[in-house]
């Protein structure tokens, strides 16, 4: 079911508050200041697409700002692309400095302060998902924010048609197809990603895209059981072990390795809850699928900078450590990379 946020009902003199309230609980926290004194209605359609979030936004002209101190407070771990139908969005992130103009797209990352301006009345169709969803490197990941990307031709043109056709029709979807579309969409963005960096990526005929989706769909309903493994997985669709891994290929990184990389996002989720019954590190582990704990506390480590124990001290007094990697990486930063630790974009 969609979730719609309408502010026609409410009275122009309380439309300002409400829309920043609106804004920061569909997104991630902003600060949202509307430039009219008497803000027209505002409108936020949004479905729910397995790890993707569809939201198409229309209202009027308003600044939008996230600072360090809002990234504190949640929603680092997220990337949002913004595709712009109507008026145009002048986006500053990095040092850098981008305008939005109907039929171009951006990316932003929720871990790094930016501001976004939007001048007069504008519509846009708006993506928001976790970045461990997309298999890439986070080296990768920074080559599609803060950059416009024109839907003329190529792909670009191709992700862009998909997405606004996925938004359009989000609605009418079953959620076992909706999530399988929304882990396309995700595989697109890789695509765009790789393509952006000069490399190739291995074909994928959209039947192969099918079954890569039910195989993902099927590993993350699996992650809990520590027998998951290559084998098991290729014998659930009927394929090779040599085809699961030709089908992992278009993300990037190895079979077990993109196990682990869920699996760990799950256990740093469940570290962090700030509940007077949090589980131990022990039975996060194995709730995840780590057999052994002394294996889960390196692979954490060397994923997030930071042990298990540390992540959730930190995270019990509502902090987080400078050091940390708040998305597991295959690939360490080369030695002129910024390191992953924090960054923002919408």
């Amino acid at each position: 079911m969609p979730v719609v946020l309408d502010t026609a009902e409410i009275p122009p003199a309380d439309r300002a508050e409400y829309w920043h309230e609106a804004v920061s609980r569909t997104f991630i926290p902003l600060d949202v200041a509307l430039l009219d004194s008497a803000p027209a209605p505002a409108t936020i359609t949004s479905h729910r697409l397995g790890d993707l979030q569809v939201c198409r936004v229309a209202a009027g002209p308003q600044r939008v700002e996230r600072s360090a101190g809002l990234i504190a407070r949640g929603g680092e771990d997220h990337l949002t692309l913004a595709l712009q139908h109507r008026g145009t969005a002048r986006l500053a992130q990095d040092g850098h400095r981008v305008v939005l103009r109907p039929g171009t797209f951006a990316v932003s990352d929720a871990g790094r302060p930016f501001a976004k301006e939007l001048p007069d009345p504008f519509a846009f169709t708006a993506l928001h998902w976790p970045r461990s969803a997309v298999g890439v490197s986070e080296e990768d990941l920074r080559v599609l924010t803060t950059t416009v990307f024109d839907t003329a031709d190529g792909t670009a043109r191709l992700v862009a048609a998909y997405l606004d056709c996925l938004s359009r029709s989000a609605g009418t979807m079953a959620p076992q197809q909706a999530a399988w579309l929304a882990t396309t969409a995700l595989d697109l963005l890789a695509v765009l990603a790789h393509e952006r960096r000069g490399r190739s990526v291995p074909e994928a005929p959209e039947a192969a895209l099918a079954t890569l989706a039910r195989v993902k769909d099927h590993i993350l309903r699996h992650l809990g059981d520590p027998d998951l493994s290559p084998e098991r997985i290729a014998a659930a669709h009927h394929v090779s072990v040599r085809h699961l891994h030709k089908l992992f290929r278009f993300e990037g990184v190895t079979v077990a390795r993109w196990i682990q990389h869920r699996r760990l996002e799950l256990c740093r989720r469940d570290l962090a809850r700030r509940t007077a019954d949090r589980a131990t590190v022990a039975a996060v582990a194995g709730r995840w699928g780590f057999v052994s704990a002394s294996h889960f506390s390196r692979a954490f480590r060397a994923a997030y900078g930071v042990s298990p124990r540390e992540w959730q001290a930190y995270a019990g007094a509502g902090l987080t450590p400078g050091t940390v990697r708040l998305s597991p990486s295959a690939d360490r930063p080369g030695p002129g990379a910024a390191p992953s630790g924090y960054g923002v974009a919408v």
